[in-house]
């Protein structure tokens, strides 16, 4: 399998609702609209929180699903494959990894652009509560072979090359005699200029919200390895950057949201954080974890150490310059294949 320059340190491991909703905080209840937009986003599948009235029916999401990707318009020559972790909150999913679906599929519009989750629950659930039928990667190949494509491109939509970017690498490995070409793209978070795009691209997300008396806080996974060194390196980036205002913590590694906690009474002088995944997706870490109403949410946690609170719902897929930048790691790949 042939990689492109930055895909193949795969030594790391995993740092593994379009709407916006206030977060009960000292100054009360506040809900706006949202704008519209681990490795991948994270969620586990299934919580008693997730609002199963709110979803679309099944056909709906077939539907809109289904646009979100192009026509093969060259069978048996090239294809792009999208790899998500996957989400069961419908509105997230379609205006996160649906809209990197899309970005890319704009980009490559003579080149098929398929999807597969990496997540069998999500799959299943989707199918069962849904009638939604997904691939999981294997599928995914499989039929890409049998279809008769020979030149393909896998871009991921993970945050860092961890363990599940590895997986995949290796599962894309014992597929190498079913094509020609396979090129696994770049995670978000690669490259220096990366980290200064993704850096500029979060923060000129929370602008508005910019008073001068308010802290942002973003909210990643996190992972027991090495590939967790991405979160302290985005914090580095953020601060030589002259942006002192904002934290990264994460749910289930370091920095923690004890550490987070700490950073903010020793900056001083704030009276409201607004919080927000960093994370493709805007699943259930994100409306459980962060804006649930659990007294070891971050919300919760933060209201009581006297901070005024406020959620934003949005998935990194809904900022236009991330999906900007699957995009050219995407054609970084195509650009890798051997003509």
């Amino acid at each position: 399998m042939r990689k492109n320059k930055m895909a193949g340190l795969m030594a790391g491991v995993l740092a593994a609702a379009l709407w916006m909703t206030g977060c009960s905080g000292n100054g009360g209840t506040e809900t706006k609209p949202a704008a519209a937009g681990a490795e991948t986003g994270t969620e586990t599948a299934g919580t008693s929180a997730e609002k199963e009235g709110s979803q679309a029916s099944g056909e709906e999401n077939k539907e809109k699903e289904g646009a979100a990707l192009t026509e093969n318009k060259e069978t048996g020559k090239r294809a792009i494959l999208v790899v998500s972790f996957g989400t069961s909150y419908n509105e997230s999913r379609e205006a996160t990894i649906g809209a990197i679906e899309k970005a890319i599929a704009e980009a490559f519009p003579e080149t098929e652009t398929r999807r597969a989750f990496t997540s069998q629950i999500i799959i299943d659930k989707l199918k069962e509560r849904d009638g939604l039928e997904t691939d999981n990667v294997k599928e995914a190949l499989d039929r890409a072979a049998a279809d008769g494509i020979t030149e393909l491109v896998v871009q991921p939509t993970h945050l860092m090359d961890g363990f599940e970017y590895m997986d995949l690498a290796e599962e894309l490995e014992e597929y190498e005699g079913s094509f020609e070409q396979v090129v696994l793209a770049d995670p978000l978070l690669t490259s220096d200029a990366d980290f200064d795009a993704v850096a500029k691209a979060i923060t000129e997300a929370m602008a508005e919200y910019d008073d001068g008396e308010t802290a942002f806080c973003y909210m990643g996974h996190g992972t027991e390895a090495d590939s967790n060194q991405v979160y302290p390196r985005l914090q580095e980036t953020l601060k030589e950057a002259g942006y002192t205002d904002y934290f990264i913590g994460t749910v289930e590694a370091e920095p923690s949201l004890e550490d987070v906690t700490a950073s903010l009474k020793e900056a001083g002088g704030y009276k409201r954080v607004v919080l927000r995944p960093l994370m493709v997706v805007a699943g259930d870490h994100a409306n459980n974890d962060m804006a649930g109403d659990e007294e070891d949410s971050w919300k919760s946690v933060l209201n009581k150490e006297g901070y005024e609170t406020e959620c934003v719902l949005e998935g990194l897929g809904q900022i236009p310059a991330i999906r900007e930048l699957y995009v050219q790691h995407t054609k970084a790949a195509m650009d890798s294949l051997a003509r």
